[in-house]
């Protein structure tokens, strides 16, 4: 089982930029997951290993970049162009996967993070 911890997270203004940061390591697939209050965990972005596949949900695509430093074995999420509705408890996921492969359903995880506040307000 992979171990993950996640930094980052804080309470910034609409349109504000910020940034995810969790451990990973190699042949690990990474996704970041959300779940805001009274909501269901809902998927926000996936990066395979090497890092040459990339998905995002709709809300975020366009604002949001999952990225991975495999040197630094590190995952990132920025996130642009905050919105009142990203506000939410934001969670890393892992688990081993095949090069190339990438995963958006929380239960083909294995490992968690944490999870950090983000909260988008004015």
């Amino acid at each position: 089982q992979v171990h993950v911890v996640q930094s980052g997270g804080g309470l910034v203004q609409p349109g504000d930029s910020l940034q995810l940061s969790c451990t990973t390591s190699a042949w690990i697939t990474m996704g970041w997951f959300r779940q805001a209050p009274g909501k269901e965990r809902e998927f926000v972005a996936a990066i395979s290993w090497p890092g040459t596949k990339t998905t995002y949900s709709t809300s975020v695509k366009g604002r949001f970049t999952i990225s991975r430093d495999n040197a630094k074995n590190m995952c990132y999420l920025k996130m642009n162009n905050l919105k009142t509705e990203d506000t939410a408890v934001y969670y890393c996921a892992a688990r081993r996967g095949v090069s190339g492969a990438y995963y958006t359903r929380a239960g083909e995880y294995t490992s968690w993070g944490q999870g950090t506040q983000v909260t988008v307000s004015s």
